[in-house]
């Protein structure tokens, strides 16, 4: 079934003289093309949230079509075509005054979010537009990695978001993003700030020296923390800094999928695509799904050790058809702080997915497991 999401993709879909019966039509503002579509064949179509004439309804209706309406009221739109980029939910942010991200469209969606239920919605209406957002972002991800041919070599970075800039963990896992990148691999992260946010950053600077990754991450280590106020904004004072420039992107392209659920934690602007979900169970289940390629585990907390659990249970089971990589960054960590990898290794004896855990303080090595799996998968090995 084809799928139209924007306007000049509906445009283009008329020009050709194709019909619109079976098409599904989303979130588009359709009100000036009612001659069109009083007119077109509209036999098993779906409008989800477009805003039509009432012209145009009748003769969708009476034409066999199904219209969902669009919502009102909300802050965000439940039938969205595409994932957000940074510009989008930090519009009206002034790094010169750090308290303007209450203004933006982020702050706005999280303090709907918060004072309608939370996770748990008082009516029926704030439930149904939230489940229709998260599908249609999964739906706009789903396009995403798809674009070229399907090519993207997703591969993800989870660590904690407590991880402070300026420490040693968040330059090992930025430098280790960046070369990555550089090999192809699309990265991924839970989209957040700490290793997640070192993740994007590493890609951002895909196409820049090491000196100009130093001098940002010496930029961004003023504000350590997400919790101190010029966190955000130092952010934003390196991407003015170091821009992508003129043919930096696709190269330099990444995708956070954060959460709501954990909306006091600003997603960072360093992931030139966001998937930001409400459903926070949704989010996770579908980042380790994505990312066939492999997932490297930095040091975390809570959070982190559930995505591993999680992770390892879908190759355990081979639930998602794919079984790739489980890597260890930080021996010492994982080991005697978090002592989640012998336990793994246990669970994992006999089992195919053994053969891709690793443990390891080196770049290089996760740099090359990476790469031979990939060359693997490539190669139908």
């Amino acid at each position: 079934m084809i799928e139209i999401e924007t306007i000049e993709a509906f445009e283009l879909h008329l020009r050709s003289g194709a019909h619109l019966a079976n098409v599904v039509i989303q979130g588009l503002d359709l009100r000036r093309y009612t001659r069109e579509l009083a007119s077109a064949e509209l036999a098993g179509t779906v409008f989800l949230g477009c805003e039509l004439e009432k012209d145009a309804l009748s003769a969708a209706l009476a034409h066999g079509a199904m219209v969902f309406p669009p919502f009102s009221g909300l802050p965000y739109l439940p039938y969205r075509g595409a994932v957000y980029s940074p510009e989008e939910l930090y519009a009206g942010f002034d790094p010169a005054r750090p308290e303007t991200y209450a203004e933006t469209p982020d702050a706005r969606i999280y303090a709907h979010w918060a004072t309608h239920g939370r996770g748990s919605p008082p009516t029926l209406l704030e439930t149904l537009s939230q489940r229709l957002h998260d599908h249609a972002v999964t739906d706009a991800m789903e396009d995403l990695l798809l674009a070229n041919g399907g090519a993207r070599k997703v591969v993800a970075i989870m660590g904690g978001h407590s991880m402070k800039r300026g420490q040693p963990d968040y330059r090992a896992v930025a430098a280790l993003a960046r070369e990555l990148t550089q090999r192809g691999f699309f990265m991924v992260s839970g989209g957040g700030p700490g290793a997640m946010e070192a993740t994007h950053v590493g890609a951002w600077f895909a196409r820049r020296t090491e000196a100009e990754l130093d001098a940002a991450l010496a930029m961004l280590a003023k504000a350590p923390s997400y919790t101190d106020r010029e966190w955000l904004a130092r952010a934003f004072e390196v991407r003015g800094a170091f821009p992508l420039r003129d043919g930096d992107r696709p190269y330099c392209d990444s995708l956070g999928i954060p959460t709501w659920h954990y909306g006091h934690e600003p997603p960072n602007p360093f992931a030139t695509y966001i998937a930001k979900y409400f459903a926070n169970s949704v989010r996770e289940d579908g980042l380790l799904t994505i990312a066939r390629g492999g997932i490297v585990y930095a040091p975390g907390s809570a959070g982190t050790i559930q995505e591993i659990f999680q992770d390892a249970c879908q190759n355990h089971y081979n639930s998602v058809g794919v079984i790739s990589p489980m890597i260890f960054l930080g021996t010492e960590f994982w080991t005697r702080t978090r002592p989640v990898y012998p336990l793994l290794a246990l669970l994992a004896q006999g089992q195919e997915y053994a053969r891709y855990l690793m443990l390891t303080d080196s770049q290089e090595d996760v740099v090359r497991a990476l790469v031979e799996y990939d060359g693997a998968r490539q190669g139908g090995g």
